[in-house]
């Protein structure tokens, strides 16, 4: 089932299982299992109550949950695009990911893998509330923190990647 216009309430609570993992699977980068569990709250009230499920999801995973879930993410700049989910290729256009010089990309890259050989997942920021600049530099700044302050920065960044998607689909 794909969705051209924004899905009301009442029809995200019409959804069988199957059909709500269909549409919402990707909420969570690459992560069904998220609206599979979700899914089972029915019926929603709005919009944000199914943001509210899905953090609650993420809040409630384990430690290592949490990091697999961040690990499902790209790395900004260096996937072809082709690799990339649609959601995160038009996120990544948002934040002007897709103009960066060649600077800005080596230096994108030398901080991606600084990054990800710390802490063993990629930088996770939502592309669509952020520009290059600032997510350069938050790349800088975050590489100092330690694993339990990324983790926990990474999973919030996902619930605000997760209700810019949802937002998407619903309105």
């Amino acid at each position: 089932m794909t969705t051209e216009t924004l899905l009301t309430i009442v029809d995200v609570n019409k959804l069988d299982c199957d059909d709500f993992v269909s549409i919402f699977g990707n909420v969570i980068e690459h992560c069904s299992l998220c609206a599979a569990a979700v899914w089972q709250h029915r019926p929603f009230r709005d919009v944000y109550h199914i943001h509210k499920l899905v953090g609650d999801f993420l809040d409630n995973l384990p430690d290592d949950g949490q990091q697999g879930v961040l690990r499902l993410h790209p790395d900004l700049v260096g996937k072809v695009a082709g690799a990339l989910t649609v959601e995160s290729q038009n996120e990544q256009k948002a934040a002007g990911i897709d103009s960066l010089t060649r600077d800005e990309k080596e230096a994108m890259q030398e901080r991606n893998t600084k990054y990800r050989n710390k802490f063993g997942f990629p930088f996770v920021i939502c592309a669509r509330k952020n520009k290059k600049d600032a997510i350069l530099e938050g790349l800088k700044s975050r590489l100092e923190n330690d694993i339990d302050e990324e983790v926990s920065n990474g999973v919030e960044q996902v619930k605000q990647i997760a209700l810019l998607r949802l937002l998407g689909i619903m309105g």
